[in-house]
């Protein structure tokens, strides 16, 4: 649901509901009434939402189960900084990939 959503992703960015509303262009109590299920944010906050924390509108919707994170405001030196970790994160599990197929073959052999 996007109450869940939306409580997530504000308390993952360590984010207060007035901080949230601030940015947003909204009130503590709007935001707390989403976070509670009581009432839903319109298309507007949807979109305003997605772009502070850097999610789809999908996302927020509960129409796609992944997490997006959008780089177009980062600088050079940080999407470098980005693809550098990620390709280290990708080499992990492909290490340990190989290791868990060694080990399933030494246990057969």
């Amino acid at each position: 649901m996007i109450s869940e959503k939306i409580r997530m992703l504000r308390e993952q960015n360590g984010m207060t509901q007035k901080y949230l509303a601030k940015k947003i262009g909204s009130t503590r109590v709007t935001v707390n009434s989403w976070e509670m299920g009581t009432s839903v944010p319109t298309t507007q906050f949807v979109v305003e939402l997605a772009n502070v924390f850097r999610v789809s509108a999908d996302y927020l919707l509960g129409l796609e189960n992944e997490e997006k994170i959008s780089i177009e405001k980062l600088d050079t030196e940080e999407r470098e900084l980005l693809f550098k970790l990620l390709h280290q994160f990708e080499r992990r599990r492909l290490s340990e990939a190989a290791n868990n197929q060694q080990e399933a073959l030494e246990q057969r052999g």
